[in-house]
């Protein structure tokens, strides 16, 4: 089967110039962007397209330098499989997915929890642009320039106890939407999860928008998990439930194929995923599908996330 290469557009190509030079205040913002969620609009249009421009400021800290692949690239080849299991599928299904009203419910070990209107969720954060590496189990990754939160930032409002040791994310469970929810592709609905210190490192961030717009719908709108040194599984997309856990929840890739997908999956080049090597990945919109680079320990952030990891062994807990 044929494999899909998005065109390679330069950024600044395909990039309105106003998404950075008339931003607007984010959840005042929030409102504007909940009037434009009911407008009509073509079967498969992205919601970012039809919405105003994010008010942000961009944390170079955290950026890397490489140039950002084109927004062709990030809304057309994407996992999603609530949309569908092919890299095309998303972009195609995904058009007509509502994301307002949202809530997201907050619960387990922590002194605040209830179900928050994604607005009231999100007021209280400023946006910030990080430029991410992200790479996927299958040798694949882009560089994506996401609009979010630091995740730790939102979780340290609803006061986790003592107890809580994880965190647990569930993806929106809702067949008459997500049509590849439809079959047992996997145990729906999508769950994922972290260690609480994972969850609280500066780098992991709730994602609401890439390219300075509200995020598609096939890149996980209204609300997703971006994890960057981790494979991109982790990175649930469409969160509608954030649980505080004293044990390790249990994951869908994990469930589903625990001999090929393990619950930290940190970038790890020196672990072979058991039908492929990850030493090497496939930049989408570069080159050839015979183009390769070498993959990067986390992802290329070792520096910022190792200390995680100290006496852990990496190939057992993988």
């Amino acid at each position: 089967m044929p494999v899909y290469r998005p065109p390679s557009i330069r950024p600044s190509e395909i990039t309105p110039e106003q998404v950075y030079l008339s931003r607007r205040q984010l959840l005042g913002g929030l409102a504007g962007i909940g009037l434009a969620s009911a407008m009509p609009r073509a079967s498969g249009q992205s919601m970012a397209l039809v919405e105003p421009p994010l008010s942000f400021t961009r944390n170079a800290r955290y950026s890397t330098p490489e140039k950002a692949n084109s927004w062709s690239d990030i809304t057309q080849y994407n996992n999603f499989y609530e949309f569908g299991t092919d890299k095309a599928d998303p972009a195609q299904n995904a058009g007509d997915f509502r994301t307002r009203p949202w809530t997201v419910t907050v619960d387990g070990e922590a002194e605040l929890r209830g179900q928050f209107d994604l607005d009231s969720f999100l007021k209280p954060h400023a946006l910030e642009e990080r430029i991410y590496r992200l790479r996927c189990v299958e040798a694949w990754s882009m560089v994506i320039p996401w609009v979010g939160i630091p995740l730790g930032e939102v979780l340290k409002r609803f006061k986790p106890t003592s107890r809580a040791k994880f965190v647990e994310f569930t993806t929106l469970l809702d067949p008459k939407q997500m049509p590849g929810q439809r079959y047992p592709v996997l145990d729906w609905p999508y769950a994922e999860g972290l260690r609480m210190d994972e969850a609280m490192h500066p780098l992991a961030i709730l994602a609401v928008g890439l390219y300075g717009r509200v995020l598609p719908n096939q890149n996980g709108a209204p609300l997703r998990l971006v994890v960057p040194w981790k494979y991109g599984f982790k990175s649930i997309k469409s969160i509608v439930r954030i649980r505080f856990t004293e044990k390790q929840p249990k994951t869908s890739w994990q469930q589903s194929a625990p001999q090929e997908y393990g619950f930290f999956a940190n970038v790890n080049p020196a672990v072979d995923h058991p039908r492929w090597s990850q030493k090497r990945e496939r930049r989408i919109g570069q080159g050839s599908l015979w183009d390769r680079q070498p993959t990067l320990p986390f992802n290329g952030y070792a520096d910022e996330v190792a200390s995680l990891y100290r006496g852990l062994d990496l190939a057992r807990w993988f």
